[in-house]
């Protein structure tokens, strides 16, 4: 299957079979070993290391359910009024299906993809940048795409790349679409990525957003025991990065749920489950926390009526 289309998900391959997703996991780490194929984003494709990288009919089949939660969440993140950039890729074009009714909204963007999915929506401005089309992914790439950024400055801008870790952030396996992309970030005042656990721990050729420049990560729950998206997702807590996980505990956007099937998700109908970052508590003087703070100060106000008492009776006896 991959060898005919290049790349295929577990959750076909597990139909195509008649077997579990974990089973086909097992078998698919095990094709790996010998050569004969990659893993990638909940699925597989055709092996080729850092420098291959799949079109976008390959790329379209893969963790399409995830891509849909992650979508359904990240589009609570966009006010009204807002102007924002979204960059390409599947995830992105999932966004920007849920960004169509949102009023006042100005999407600038170098993605034929976002900007067919805000192609109708009538109270959304969409603004191109120029370049040179890459047909692959249907995206506006080289210096004409990075000089149209010059001088932009927006709320924030969405992205999507081929792998995240902590240790280099989001990359992708293509030189000129990493060049725009990093150009989208510097016109941002924070940036969110959109990454399926299936990029979590991938490493991929070329930098686009150093994970200090990672203002928020919006992913999918990792399954239970894949540990290393786990660890991933705690190793990019600790270096700051707020995590909004989908489809997990606490309500957050699930498969199938309001928005599936490219219909806009009205900003907040979504709940969303922050991971929240460690760090140093602040101590309350007196201890005993916050509640131990407010025992300390009813005692000190007790103590001093009682003084307060006491002189005043000491002024009648004299």
């Amino acid at each position: 299957m991959v060898r005919a289309n290049g790349a295929v998900s577990l959750r076909e391959l597990a139909r195509v079979v008649q077997t579990s997703e974990v089973t086909v996991r097992r078998d698919v780490r095990a094709l790996e070993a010998e050569g004969l194929l990659d893993r990638r984003h909940g699925g597989a494709v055709l092996p080729g290391g850092f420098t291959r990288e799949s079109g976008f009919p390959q790329k379209s089949h893969l963790a399409t359910a995830e891509k849909t939660a992650i979508a359904d969440l990240a589009a609570n993140f966009v006010e009204e009024g807002e102007a924002i950039v979204v960059g390409a890729g599947t995830t992105t074009q999932e966004l920007a299906r849920r960004l169509a009714r949102v009023p006042g909204l100005t999407v600038v963007t170098n993605s034929l993809l976002v900007a067919q999915a805000l192609a109708h929506a009538n109270r959304v401005e969409v603004v191109m940048t120029g370049g040179t089309l890459r047909g692959s992914n249907y995206a506006l790439v080289g210096s004409g795409a990075e000089q149209s950024l010059h001088g932009l400055r927006v709320s924030r801008a969405f992205l999507s790349g081929s792998g995240l870790t902590a240790e280099r952030g989001l990359s992708t396996s293509n030189m000129l679409s990493a060049s725009v992309d990093r150009a989208l970030v510097q016109a941002a005042a924070e940036v969110v990525v959109l990454a399926d656990h299936g990029k979590l721990g991938t490493d991929t050729m070329f930098q686009t957003v150093p994970t200090d420049l990672i203002t928020r990560l919006v992913t999918d729950e990792p399954p239970a025991h894949d540990d290393r998206a786990a660890t991933e997702l705690q190793a990019l807590a600790d270096q700051g990065v707020q995590i909004a996980v989908a489809g997990g505990q606490g309500g957050s956007a699930g498969v199938g749920g309001p928005g599936a099937g490219g219909d806009a998700v009205p900003a907040r109908q979504q709940q969303r489950r922050d991971v929240p970052l460690p760090g140093p508590r602040r101590q309350v003087p007196g201890g005993g926390g916050a509640a131990g703070g407010l025992r300390s100060a009813a005692m000190l106000g007790e103590q001093g009526a009682g003084a307060e008492r006491a002189r005043v009776a000491d002024l009648r006896r004299r």
